[in-house]
């Protein structure tokens, strides 16, 4: 833990904090509302090298840890959530590739990866939430090649990004030990887009349907063994559950700093209403929350980046604590706020609603609650 206050990771945080305040902030009211990708914050983030900064040096990107790339995604998500799913979403649809690609796989994407295109990740399906091994996406074997047909649901930034990892059934009389992870391409013959769905949040981070119309790939696109998919899968959100608690974390520092200024500024019978008692215990509390959700989800980055026995544990306590928090603290910023945070003159109503889906994407809280009783005998 005594990375959390190395000075390297504060400048870090000063940095991605003053690109996030100039270059994203100013866009974020606009991306919502119009329900538009965040164009300007991806060209941001491409040009500070943030856009994938997890990927090693070695292949073209900063070779961020864990911990960096936490501060990363909680800053641009401290003004808005939508532009911090870009590079939440790239970590996650580029682990299975780090953990498990070839030598070869990894210089051919992921060097494109930080250049801008981005790489999705294809697990859900419309019957397959979080039942995820009950997929019925298939990958079936024709020689040399595959042929994926099916289709995946709730893909974040699905056709903007260029790249997807796939998640397909090779034997499905093997149930989970049956699946198989894939690298497909947008520009694949037989990949297309369901419609943009109309969200409550994250309306700028477009999610849609991704359907596979019997698209042929060679097996130099396969990710591991043949079947084990489903270990890699769950590998991999063991790594990016603490990107999640990250959004969270953002998302709330930056609902209790728009209440906190408020409180000071709003007068009400002759002063402001932060010197009433009520008010204070509300602040007093979400920053308490804060950071106790903050210290637990550092140290879910610091065990990923060592590889502790523990981390599954972490990984899900980290994210059903900082979203379960977020939702709480982004609800009471609007109660401080009173009628002016329920309308979209202030962001508060835009954090409360993307908080919401921390609560739900990459496992829902309670499956989270699941896997950390499942792992109780690691700690």
């Amino acid at each position: 833990m005594e990375s959390l206050i190395a000075e390297e990771y504060e400048s870090l945080r000063e940095s991605v904090r003053a690109l996030a305040t100039k270059k994203i902030a100013p866009f974020a009211h606009e991306v919502d509302e119009q329900a538009r990708f965040p164009q300007e914050a991806a060209d941001a983030l491409k040009a500070a090298g943030l856009f994938a900064a997890h990927v090693p040096a070695e292949f073209g990107g900063d070779g961020a840890d864990a911990l960096a790339t936490v501060i990363i995604i909680e800053e641009v998500a401290r003004v808005c959530g939508s532009s911090s799913l870009i590079p939440a979403v790239n970590k996650l649809g580029s682990v299975p590739l780090l953990i498990a690609g070839t030598t070869d796989q990894k210089k051919k994407y992921l060097p494109l990866l930080v250049k801008g295109q981005g790489f999705s990740y294809c697990l859900s399906e419309s019957a397959a939430g979080s039942d995820a091994a009950a997929m019925t996406t298939k990958a079936v074997k024709d020689g040399d090649s595959w042929v994926i047909t099916g289709s995946k649901k709730w893909i974040s930034n699905a056709g903007e990004s260029e790249f997807y990892t796939v998640l397909a059934s090779t034997d499905p009389s093997k149930g989970s030990k049956g699946i198989t992870a894939f690298i497909v391409e947008k520009s694949d013959t037989g990949v297309s887009f369901g419609a943009h769905e109309k969200k409550m949040g994250f309306r700028g981070s477009p999610t849609r349907e991704v359907y596979f119309d019997s698209v042929h790939i060679n097996d130099d696109r396969r990710l591991g063994e043949v079947g084990s998919g489903f270990a890699l899968a769950m590998q991999t959100l063991d790594h990016t559950r603490i990107t999640i608690a990250a959004q969270a974390l953002g998302i709330a520092q930056g609902a209790f700093e728009v209440a906190t200024a408020y409180a000071h500024e709003r007068q009400q019978f002759g002063k402001p209403i932060f010197d009433f008692q009520g008010v204070q215990f509300m602040l007093a509390d979400m920053a308490m929350g804060i950071a106790a959700a903050r210290a637990l989800t550092y140290q879910a980055a610091v065990k990923s980046e060592r590889g502790e026995k523990d981390l599954t544990f972490f990984s899900a306590a980290s994210k059903c604590f900082a979203t379960d928090m977020a939702m709480k603290v982004t609800t009471d910023a609007v109660q401080v706020l009173g009628g002016y945070g329920y309308v979209s003159d202030f962001p508060v109503e835009r954090m409360m609603r993307d908080a919401k889906l921390t609560q739900i994407y990459e496992g829902t809280n309670q499956v989270q609650r699941v896997v950390m009783a499942r792992h109780l005998d690691d700690l």
